[in-house]
C-alpha cells in the first residue's frame, strides 16, 4: 500500500455518484485531493455529490501542491493531472489515482506519471480490488452503471479486468 494516495477529479466523481467514494480509504487511511482538484470538482456547484463529500469527509484531505514542475508542465496536462503528479513526485510512497483512459488527457497523465516512476491506479483497478477483498459482491454492474454515467472503459478492457476477479 502506498503511503497515502493522491486523488484525480474523474475517480472522486465516479465514486461519490456511485455512493462509493469510501472504497478509496482501501488504498490508505487519508486520501489527498489536490486544491485544483477540489476547485475543478467545486465548479459543478454546492449541490453535486463530490464538492459536498470534499468539503464534509475528515479523511479527504485538500492539500496546496505549490509549483508544478517543468518535467510535469511540459506533458501538457490538466490543472488536476498535473497537480496530482506533482504532489506524487514530490512525496516519495505516494500514489496517484487517475482514470485510465478518461480520454487523451487523462491517457497522457497515465503515461507522464509512469514516465516519472509514479504508481498509477484507477477507478477499474480500484474496484477490483475492492471485489477481491469482499467489500462489494460484484464489480460489473457498478462498472457497467459507471460507464452508462460517462466513465470510459471498453468492453474489451471491462471484460478482461473483469475476468481476474472471476466475473
Amino acid at each position: 500500500m502506498a503511503e497515502r494516495p493522491v486523488v484525480n477529479a474523474s475517480p472522486l466523481i465516479f465514486l461519490a455518484h456511485s455512493r462509493l467514494l469510501d472504497l478509496l480509504q482501501l488504498l490508505g487511511d487519508e486520501v489527498l485531493v489536490p486544491a485544483a482538484v477540489a476547485a475543478e470538482v467545486g465548479r459543478r456547484g454546492p449541490q453535486d455529490p463530490t464538492a459536498q463529500a470534499i468539503e464534509s469527509t475528515d479523511w479527504l484531505k485538500v492539500v496546496d501542491v505549490g509549483t508544478i514542475p517543468p518535467t510535469i508542465e511540459r506533458w501538457d496536462l490538466g490543472p488536476g493531472e498535473s497537480s496530482v503528479l506533482a504532489w506524487c513526485v514530490s512525496h516519495s510512497g505516494t500514489e496517484a489515482i487517475i482514470d485510465d483512459l478518461a480520454g487523451r488527457r487523462c491517457a497522457a497523465g497515465r503515461r507522464c506519471a509512469e514516465a516519472l516512476g509514479v504508481p498509477v491506479r484507477g477507478t477499474l483497478g480500484l474496484l477490483l480490488i475492492a471485489k477481491k477483498r469482499g467489500h462489494i459482491p460484484a464489480a460489473r454492474p457498478i462498472l457497467e452503471s459507471m460507464r452508462r454515467a460517462g466513465m470510459y472503459l471498453s468492453q474489451a478492457v471491462l471484460d478482461r479486468a473483469l475476468r481476474t476477479v472471476g466475473e
